[in-house]
This record gives C-alpha cells, structure tokens and sequence, in this order.
C-alpha cells in the first residue's frame, strides 16, 4: 500500500460495505429460520411419497442448509472486512500522527509517487536532524507494510474463504482477519515441518505438527491451504516415510504411542480439503488418484499410493466425487493385479515384518488399501451406495466367476458388482493386529460402509429427522444383501463381528420387513408404511437373514430393538387412526383396527421366533456360554429405553404426520419408549451356563416374552392414542404365538432344522 493511499483514505465506501453485510446477515438469519422451522420443518412432517419422498425431500433439507451456512459465510465476512477496516484505520491514525510528531522536529513528510520522502526543513535544521529523519522514515515505512499486510492478507482471507466451495456456501466461521490469517500461515508452517526429510524431523517438531493439525483440522481454509502446501505426492510420501521405523527410529521410538493421532489428525484434515471445490484442489484429488497405483515414499521405494492414502482415510467426510474416482480406480488396480478378482494382489498382503506399518490404529496393518477405503465409505453414505452399486466385473471379461442364475442346477458365466465381490468372492488378505491376533478390520470396516450404503446416515450413528428415506439404490442393495445371507448365510456366520451392522440395518428396515413377513399384498402400504422406497424382501430370504444375524448378540439386540420400536409406534398410529387401514362398511370399525393390530403382532412374533432360535442354536453350540453376552447387550438396550433416548430405529410412522411420514429421534413419553424401557423382563431369563435349549424351555421363555411384550405395546399405544380397547389387548397375544409358530415352521422349512428344540445335534 503505497503512502499517499493511507494517508488519504476514506473509509466511508468501506463502512457503508460493513453496514449492508450487517444488514444482510441480518435479512439471511430470518430466511434461515424460515427454512429450518418452515421449509424444512414442512417437509419433514409432509406425507411425501414414491420420487418426492427421497429426492424431493432431501433437496429441500440441503436447501435449507444452504441458508445456514449462507448465514455464516456472510458473518465471517463481515467479520473479516469488519476487522480489516478497524486495523486499516489504526494504521493511518498511527501514520498521521508520526506525521504531526515530525513536524515538531521541523521534518516534512512529502508523497512521491507511490513513495514518499522525510526531509528536515531548512530554516531549522538540528544536531539529531539526520537521526530523526532516518527514524521517521522507518517508522512510517513499518506503518505502510502493517497496512500492505492487513490489506493483502484480508483480500487472500475473503477470495480463499469465498472459493471453497463452487456453488452453494461455506459453513467455516472466521471471527476476524487475524484467525483467517493465522489458519493460513499456520498450514504452511506446518507444511514446511512435513516436507522435511524424515530423519531430519524432531520429537519437538513432531510434536508440534500433531498438535498443530489437530487443532487446524476443522479448519477449512487451513485444511486446503495444508493439502496444497504437501502436494499430492508430498502428502503420501509424508505418511510412507515418516512411517518407516528405519528412516525414523528416534520418533518410531519416542513417540509411537502417539502417531495414531497424528494418522488421524492427517485423515480429518485431508477430509476437509477434500471437500474445496477450487482448481487447486481438484487437481490435487486428481492427483492423488493418479497416484494409486505408483510406488511412493523415499525415491519411489516405498509401498503403493494406495496404500498410503486408504490409510490415511479412516476419519472424516471425504468429498463424495473424489471418493467415487478413488474407489473406480482402486477397483481397477485390484482387477489389473489380481487377475480380475481370481486373487488379491500380492502387494497387498502383509509382510511378516510388518514394516512399515502405514496404519498405527493397531487394528491391522494397513496394507490392503480396501480395508482404510472401506472406512471412509463408511462415513460417506451416497458415495458408499454408489460404490457398491457399481460394476466389478461383465459377464464378457475373462474371469471365473459363476452363478446358477435361473435355477435348474447349472452355473453359468455372470458379470458381478463391487457388492458382490467384496462381500461374496473377494478373499480378504490374512492380516495381524498390534498384538499379533488375526486381524477382522477388513471384512468388518466392509460391513460398516454397507451400513452407511444402506441407511443413509455414517456408520454408528442413529438416523435423525434430517435423513431422507430410503431411496431406490439404497432399498436395492438391502434386498441384495439380504439375499446374498440367504443363499449362503456362511457369508455371515463365519464372520459374525459384522452382524452387528446387520441388525441395524435391519432395524432401520422395519417396515420393509414387516411387509416382507405379512402375507398377502392387501393395503399393505397403509397397514405398513414406508417413507420412500420400500426393499422388496420375501419370507425365505428373510427368515435365514434374521436368524444369522440373530446369532449374534448385537445384531439380535438390534433387530429385537427396531422390531419393538417399530410395531409398537405403528400400533400407537393405527389406535389414533382405526380406519387408516382397512375402512370396510360392513364392519364395525373396531374390528378393522382388530385385524390391522392383529397384523402387526403376528409379524411381531414371527421376528422374534426367527432371531430367537438364531440365538437358541448360538447358545447350544456354545454350551450356553453366550447368554451372558446377549444379556449384557440387551441390559445396554435396557438402558437406552430407561434413559428415555429415542434410537431412532425402524423409521416410526408419526402419529400427528400421517402414514409414510418418517419420524426418528427421542421416544421419550411415547408407548414404545415404555416397551424399550422394559425389554429386558423374560430376556434375563435365559442365564445359564450349561445347554439349555434342547428341551426348548428357554425358547419357551423367549416366547412367554414375546407375548408379554406385544401384549403390552398393544395396551400402551391404546392408551397414548386415547384408544383403549382391552378386547384388541386381549387379542394379540394369540396373533404374537401364531407369527412365532410360524418362525418355527419357517426355521424348520429354511434352515434344515437349525436352531429347533431337540434337533441341534451339530451346525451343518
């Protein structure tokens, strides 16, 4: 900023700028309200349906988060520029009166050009005249570059705040200049320590390099300024060198406790760059990608790019786009090195020097780049369903894989998707956690990114009232995974950590289930709505699905928790509104609601009769032993429900909404968080240590529960509802002992036998 510019400056243009953003936050504050509490308060509770019911509503929801964060881009603007004018000002008050302190020494200051000149006056020199110049004209040179500083960096903070994103608005809150500024110089300091050479690199500057990325991660402009300052190659060969024990034996040495935090720190911050929509940043992801399949790290020696980076992708929201190019191309690499799928790359198994371990989770070693890929999947639901959508291998590329397709016993040649090869074929390399155990993490971070795929929400999180309903792909690939568990439901049991993701899964599939159970196709869309697009789930394929997930204590819990949750709020809805599912005038409307209660406690049984002999033939081949972990995990079910947390689970039809309105978040005060709160009445009853089903007394037991509880939920709603009717009460337990009869039959009819009383001799 030259001397004239400050000197002169009116701020006025730069007032009136601070004064309209002040009054547009304002204007934007009342529009975000607007869309929070009407536009998308509206949609919430609308009774959408078919394309309107995903689509429509999820735009709508995004929508209506673009106002907010239009509401916060603009604060931090206003902010910034607020700051910036304050200092700017500051700096000419300081520039006009070092001006006046000279003239008291007979100095004039005199502009020239884009410069300016002290000189003493010459009626009036003095012995300190040469020393008084030389300090004037530092001093107000010192002014001119404070305020060259304030202004460049100021114009550099709005453009980069400005162009993270391509369209809509972002959500990064700056209070000032100073913060925005000091993310900025923060990442290049922080760079500059990562691209030293590793050996070179010391405790104390290690230590200040997670410190710093751990404080910077969510920091937008500071995530995408750290990403460039690396470089895309920079990054990886950061992460294969330092991880290298040889190259860095003092930091592997001192501080190995912590670079999980520092690979975590690394992961959120690269997360959030990836989520910047400028050039800079898509050439980076381009890039990255590009690098995939190249060997990284010191002079090219080290493990594969793909390697790296899937390590360093097991925290935070990757950007959507950039994981769909990552995944197209790791699939393709996988395919080009493991002779389509015929075997898994040699590169990726690990050695049995495990070094260098590229993850320091201690979970395994990160060498296959499907396992850290599978993570991020898991916290990015759209890019997840679309990555297992897509296509692994056609049925005209060379490959070996076969499916009797039409079933007359002869297999045949058939194109796969990444779904079916992964969880199907794909032969997940052998590895080793810290300890030296057979490591689970692929198969199981796989099972997440299903998860994720097909609820539409992270991995281990609840559903709130925020996710849309399922869509067409999302319904689709439930369908298929639960058919895939039904032809071979070894694919499962064999791995049983990953039921856990099943259940919930199917929890949040409730109604789709319960239509997949209810013979008959009558109104079944009133009798069990669906907000969106409902999987298509038959009897069979069902049945084994439940009952190998219910083998597990969480997947059981999870089930038996959504099923709860879900008939007894359906049964609350239909109490309030008895002619919502059949209105038949030539019969009283008490008996509709008789039969559309009826329903629902008969497929209330059939669930529970399926997952409890699931759990029966688990804990006869246990000798009883596994009682304790499902009775654990049903007490912490217990206590969620006592705690009045709504799960969320089963995607509850509200009561005020209207059917196929999808309500998810807190129970408390509803009749199914009373039913949640007492789960565990009867469960207890199964403790033992020894075999205790053969004779079916405990399977009888689950069924007393059954019964008590449907029972009850019926009761509950009723009254909710302000619709008691003792007679329906008193009906349903007989329609909860007909489903569970039928769940036996289905076992039976499905399963060979598996998990009936007095027929568990071995598991086939």
């Amino acid at each position: 900023m030259d001397f004239e510019a400050l000197h002169s400056a009116n701020f006025k243009l730069l007032d009136d700028t601070v004064t309209d953003w002040t009054s547009m936050i304002t204007k934007l504050k009342e529009l975000e309200k607007d869309a929070r509490e009407g536009l998308r308060g509206k949609a919430i509770k609308a009774n959408w349906a078919g394309y309107n019911a995903t689509v429509s509503r999820e735009f709508i929801g995004k929508t209506a988060g673009e106002f907010a964060d239009a509401h916060t881009q603009a604060t931090s603007i206003r902010d910034i520029m607020t700051d910036t004018r304050d200092e700017l000002k500051t700096q000419q008050r300081l520039l006009k009166e070092a001006i006046e302190r000279g003239r008291g020494k007979h100095l004039t200051v005199t502009a020239k050009g884009d410069a300016f000149t002290v000189e003493e006056n010459p009626d009036s020199k003095s012995s300190t005249g040469e020393k008084d110049v030389v300090e004037l004209r530092n001093e107000l040179q010192g002014i001119l570059n404070k305020a060259t500083e304030i202004d460049s960096t100021a114009a550099t903070s709005l453009k980069a705040l400005v162009d993270l994103t391509d369209y809509g608005f972002s959500g990064q809150v700056y209070k000032d200049r100073d913060s925005a500024v000091a993310a900025l110089k923060e990442a290049e300091r922080l760079a500059a320590l990562a691209k030293k050479k590793p050996e070179d690199l010391s405790v104390k500057e290690f230590d200040a390099l997670n410190a710093g990325l751990k404080k910077y991660a969510n920091d937008a402009l500071f995530a995408e300024h750290f990403a460039l300052e690396m470089g895309a190659r920079g990054t990886l060969d950061f992460w294969a060198d330092i991880s290298e024990p040889r190259l860095t034996p003092e930091l592997n040495r001192e501080r190995e406790d912590q670079f999980a935090e520092l690979q975590k720190n690394l992961s959120l911050t690269l997360a959030n760059a990836s989520q910047s929509d400028t050039a800079n940043m898509a050439d980076w992801k381009r890039q990255v990608v590009d690098l995939g399949d190249k060997w990284v790290g010191r002079n090219g020696g080290g493990p594969m790019g793909f390697q790296v980076m899937s390590n360093l992708m097991r925290w935070g929201d990757y950007d959507d786009g950039f994981l769909k190019s990552y995944g197209s191309a790791l699939i393709a690499t996988e395919k080009k090195l493991g002779d389509n799928g015929d075997e898994v790359p040699g590169a990726w198994n690990a050695p049995t020097f495990m070094e260098p371990d590229m993850n320091r989770t201690g979970s395994d070693s990160g060498y296959d780049p499907m396992t850290g890929f599978m993570k991020a999947l898991s916290n990015s639901p759209d890019a997840a369903t679309e990555f297992f959508d897509d296509t692994f291998v056609t049925k005209d590329e060379d490959h070996d894989f076969e499916r009797d397709t039409d079933g007359n016993g002869k297999k045949g040649k058939v194109g796969l998707s990444n779904f079916q090869y992964l969880f199907e074929e794909r032969d997940w390399p052998h590895d080793a956690d810290a300890k030296g155990n057979d490591s689970v993490t692929g198969r199981n971070n796989m099972a997440l990114a299903l998860e994720a795929a097909v609820t539409g929400h992270p991995a281990g999180e609840m559903p709130t009232a925020d996710t849309p309903p399922h869509n067409a792909e999302q319904a689709k690939l439930m369908k298929n995974i639960v058919e895939s568990i039904s032809e071979d439901p070894g694919r499962l049991s064999k791995y049983g950590y990953m039921s856990d993701s099943m259940g919930q899964m199917a929890a949040e599939y409730m109604p789709d289930i319960h239509r997949g159970l209810h013979p008959g196709t009558y109104h079944e869309a009133q009798l069990f709505p669906v907000a969106g697009h409902a999987a298509s789930l038959q009897e069979n394929d069902l049945t084994r699905f439940m009952y190998t997930v219910g083998r597990n204590p969480e997947g059981y819990a999870a089930i038996s928790l959504g099923q709860h949750s879900y008939s007894t709020s359906l049964m609350e809805y239909h109490f309030r509104h008895p002619d919502a599912y059949v209105a038949d005038p030539s019969f009283p409307e008490n008996e509709s609601l008789k039969k559309g209660i009826g329903d629902i406690a008969k497929v209330a049984g059939e669930i529970q009769g399926t997952i409890g002999a699931g759990r029966a033939y688990e804990g006869e081949l246990d000798g009883g032993a596994k009682d304790e972990e499902y009775n654990a995990v049903i007490e912490g079910v217990s206590t969620w429900g006592g705690a009045a947390v709504g799960m969320g689970i089963g995607m509850a039809t509200s009561p005020t909404a209207g059917p196929g309105a999808a309500i998810v978040g807190d129970l408390a005060g509803t009749a199914a968080g009373e039913i949640i709160s007492s789960l565990t009445e009867g469960a207890m009853k199964d403790s033992s240590g020894e075999v205790i089903y053969r004779n079916g007394q405990e399977l009888d037991g689950t069924k007393e529960s059954t019964y008590t509880l449907v029972e009850k939920a019926a009761q509950k709603a009723a009254e909710r509802a302000g619709n008691p009717s003792p007679h329906i009460v008193s009906f349903v337990a007989t329609e909860a002992e007909a489903g569970f009869n039928n769940a036996k039959t289905n076992v039976g009819d499905y399963l060979q036998g598996e998990g009936l009383p007095k027929q568990l001799d071995k598991e086939d």
